[in-house]
């Protein structure tokens, strides 16, 4: 039997969860895992109870915010956002844990990511953002950048 290594089966995932996103410049999925079980998802996308971003209402679209810059200006959380707080609405304890994001967190991201205990950040995409990469240097996580199954 042939089964994927845990990386790939949990990148899957991820790309699965992004899937539910509503952001209309880019769909991200996030999870949070803590010994080979999945403790949260998350995907990028307006508040809870507001309406789903459009065209017409993406601020940074209308203002041509490249991607990268000006995070404030979004009516969206982050993927990795929505796993952390999912985590606390729930009562779930990520210390230690290990999140799969499709693309690199942000600066904003890696900032909860960090002070929420997560240990092991494995992502795919790249994202323009260099005081995140800096910041991921700089931080005690084990960072992996998924090139995808081998």
């Amino acid at each position: 039997m042939n089964r994927p290594a845990w990386d790939d089966y949990f990148m899957k995932l991820a790309a699965d969860v992004a899937e539910r996103a509503i952001c209309v410049k880019r769909r991200v999925g996030a999870l949070i895992v803590k010994e080979n079980r999945i403790l949260t998802t998350g995907y990028n996308g307006a508040p809870k109870g507001f309406a789903h971003c459009t065209e017409k209402s993406c601020l940074r679209q209308q203002m041509e915010i490249p991607s990268g810059q000006r995070h404030e200006l979004c009516r969206g959380l982050h993927a990795e956002q929505n796993a952390i707080i999912q985590a606390a609405w729930h009562g779930v304890q990520i210390t230690g844990g290990t999140m799969y994001c499709t693309f690199q967190p942000c600066a904003i991201c890696v900032k909860m990511i960090i002070n929420a205990g997560i240990k092991k950040l494995v992502y795919a995409g790249g994202y323009p953002d260099e005081l995140a990469a800096e910041m991921l240097k700089e931080s005690n996580l084990t960072i992996v950048k998924y090139e995808g199954g081998k």
